[in-house]
């Protein structure tokens, strides 16, 4: 289908397919809008003479204009003017429908102006009767005027993806000799130090070289909480420096940077079409179609049957025509799909495919990958169980003081776990590492091992009571250790990869939406088991390996399921792109993971219930839009051709063309109601 949004510049781009960028931040929208604005006014203003010189418009208001003889040929070019000039985008736009051998909405505009026209010229040069001049005037007045308030709309729904083109600032601080020199972010290249001081905007992806701060990464992840940076540490372009000046490195540049692939991974899924706007594509061509046909079944049947007249004839054809223009079916779909890309942005989720928008409030199953996805990918202290006295803190506080001289990544949890140990590290002493048992040393005067069994045999140490506790930590999957105090066991510490605290919130919020939920891991069944049981899953493969997880995706959807894969994007690839959709998650600022639908920026699999809230919202709006958009002309073109006639109900041309307007604008209203819903983030 074709819309006239398409047109108006004259270079068939497709509308909203495309953002420029230049020094001015002017879009393809903005430009429509001025252009239908500027078109607007000039018709408007050669519309009020045409009226004026229109017999049937004085006798309305009872007013007389003198005639010197030329008021119908003034009227003509005025008239002509206003169909070449005000409709020309229209005809543009039908010809490059014709081409392609559709019938689109431009189509049926074109042919109401200009038969309307063609016949008045008609009336004032070949034969005598009533012209249509006012009628055709006013038709394209309430297009442009129309098609004008839709380009507003449609801006402002994709007015915040084009903000995001404004976060970049237009200049940087360059450091340069010892010197701090301003010059226009596209000069900057890689390897470039710049100066970012408090308050301003990060204009490039770097690597902090010297500083601290805070940063606001809200534009990239929806969370408002700063996220501290020091040395080391990225920083995006786009993002807002909050405390400390910082001194950056350029790594990326251009088309490289995270917010330019965020807006292309946008712009993309917003070209993208779902099957609900192919349907609408096919349904506008149709319409088109009856419409024509309808046209001239009404135009023969008051000029044969009912002697109506050539006029009468030919004003209801023209109405037919005009009030069967798809532009609100023309908008039921892009509208929303602009704006459903746009507030996932907002919120973190980057859709490349409106189709997985489309897809996901269908879903049967949600498989996550395991590490790093429902848990943080990190070997951390699970449980500490105490014996002969101690206290946890204390327990953790002995084992970290031995563990912090060992690289082992057992002995990194436990340190982790323990906290600032910076106080008591000068009470450490004789670190002695036992290779395959565990180490010792002496901790402020006191001997303090941690370890397996055999270390605990090794050293004369009691385990008796604690092995059922060992046992029981063992059998779900955790890797444990002793903790011996001067030859007298203190406790017990189990480590394990840590569920994150949101995974639990994420998977009830999923199964109260009818979703099952299951999991993709390549660890062992008693891990998997452990991590299914803590999360109440549905369901669980374990000892998967990666090759062997797009086959897993692919039994759910031989069973029938309509199968999300949640994954890092990287080792999960495969499975990704077997499923019917693909997320990724935990992407950061790598927003550009080929085999994913959706890149959720945050590590958040709570992200999951939004994003199927906004597939269900998405959807909603999309139906709504389609049933009014087609629902409107089962009474509107019948009206039109009369049928109300006996009623002594007549819709003229002009407002046909109003009422088209009119329901193109409901359509874009009703797509905007979209930006208010509450994804619960």
């Amino acid at each position: 289908m074709q819309h006239t949004t398409t047109h108006n510049t004259g270079n068939g781009s497709k509308h909203g397919s495309h953002t420029q960028h230049n020094d001015g931040h002017e879009n393809h929208h903005e430009v429509m809008v001025r252009q239908f604005r500027v078109r607007t006014f000039v018709v408007f203003v050669l519309t009020i003479p045409v009226l004026l010189l229109s017999g049937t418009v004085q006798g309305w208001l009872g007013i007389t204009v003198p005639d010197f003889g030329l008021n119908e040929l003034v009227v003509a070019v005025l008239a002509s003017v206003i169909v070449l000039y005000g409709a020309s985008p229209f005809f543009v736009g039908a010809v490059a429908s014709l081409k392609r051998g559709v019938l689109g909405m431009d189509v049926l505009v074109s042919l109401a102006v200009l038969s309307g026209y063609l016949y008045s010229l008609g009336t004032t040069f070949l034969f005598d009767a009533p012209d249509l001049y006012w009628e055709i005037s006013t038709l394209v007045l309430f297009l442009v005027f129309g098609h004008w308030m839709e380009m507003r709309a449609v801006l402002g729904a994709s007015g915040a993806l084009n903000e995001l083109v404004k976060l970049v600032p237009m200049n940087a601080h360059r450091v340069q000799d010892g010197n701090v020199v301003d010059v226009a972010v596209k000069d900057l290249k890689v390897g470039d130090i710049v100066l970012i001081r408090p308050g301003e905007r990060v204009p490039v992806d770097g690597e902090i070289v010297e500083g601290q701060t805070s940063v606001d990464e809200s534009m990239l992840t929806g969370e408002s909480k700063p996220v501290v940076k020091k040395e080391g540490d990225e920083v995006v372009g786009g993002t807002v420096n909050r405390e400390g000046a910082i001194r950056v490195k350029v790594t990326k540049t251009g088309e490289d940077t995270a917010l330019a692939q965020i807006i292309e991974m946008v712009r993309r899924a917003q070209a993208s079409k779902p099957r609900s706007e192919k349907l609408a594509d096919r349904a506008a061509h149709y319409l088109t179609l009856i419409a024509i046909v309808v046209s001239v079944t009404a135009f023969l049947y008051w000029l044969g049957f009912a002697g109506a007249g050539v006029v009468a004839a030919i004003t209801f054809a023209i109405a037919v025509l005009v009030i069967a223009c798809p532009h609100a079916l023309g908008l039921a779909i892009p509208t929303v799909s602009s704006i459903a890309t746009t507030l996932a942005a907002k919120n973190g989720m980057l859709i490349r495919d409106m189709g997985a928008v489309e897809n996901a409030r269908h879903l049967d199953y949600v498989v996550f990958d395991k590490t790093g996805t429902l848990t943080k990918g990190v070997f951390g202290v699970s449980d500490a169980i105490t014996f002969s006295g101690f206290n946890e803190e204390e327990l953790l506080r002995l084992a970290a003081l031995v563990e912090i001289n060992s690289e082992h990544v057992i002995a990194r949890g436990i340190v982790e776990r323990a906290g600032d140990l910076s106080a008591d590290l000068q009470t450490v002493k004789d670190f002695a590492a036992i290779s395959g048992k565990g180490a010792c040393a002496e901790v402020s005067g006191r001997y303090v091992c941690v370890g397996n069994a055999r270390l605990m045999d090794e050293k004369g140490v009691a385990t008796d009571e604690a092995k059922s506790v060992f046992e029981r930590l063992s059998e779900e999957g955790k890797t444990t250790v002793y903790v011996a105090v001067d030859g007298k066991l203190a406790g017990v510490i189990a480590l394990s990869d840590i569920v994150r605290e949101e995974s639990k919130e994420a998977i009830d919020r999923i199964k109260s939406m009818g979703i099952k939920v299951a999991m993709l891991t390549g660890d062992n069944a008693t891990v998997a088991a452990a991590v299914a049981r803590e999360l109440e899953l549905d369901d669980y493969f374990a000892e998967v390996l990666p090759g062997d997880k797009s086959k897993k995706i692919q039994e759910l959807q031989e069973r029938g399921f309509r199968v999300a894969m949640v994954g890092d994007g990287v080792n999960d690839a495969p499975a990704l792109t077997q499923a019917d959709i693909g997320i990724a998650i935990g992407a950061g600022t790598e927003v550009a993971a080929q085999s994913a639908d959706v890149v959720l920026v945050k590590n958040d699999p709570r992200d999951i219930p939004r994003l199927i809230m906004l597939s269900r919202a998405t959807m909603k709006k999309m139906k709504e839009n389609l049933v009014w958009a087609t629902g409107y002309n089962v009474v509107a073109i019948p009206a039109a051709a009369g049928v109300l006639v006996p009623l002594d109900i007549t819709l003229r041309p002009e407002y046909a063309a109003l009422v088209m307007a009119a329901s193109s604008i409901i359509v874009v209203a009703n797509a905007l109601t979209l930006k208010k819903i509450n994804l619960g983030g």
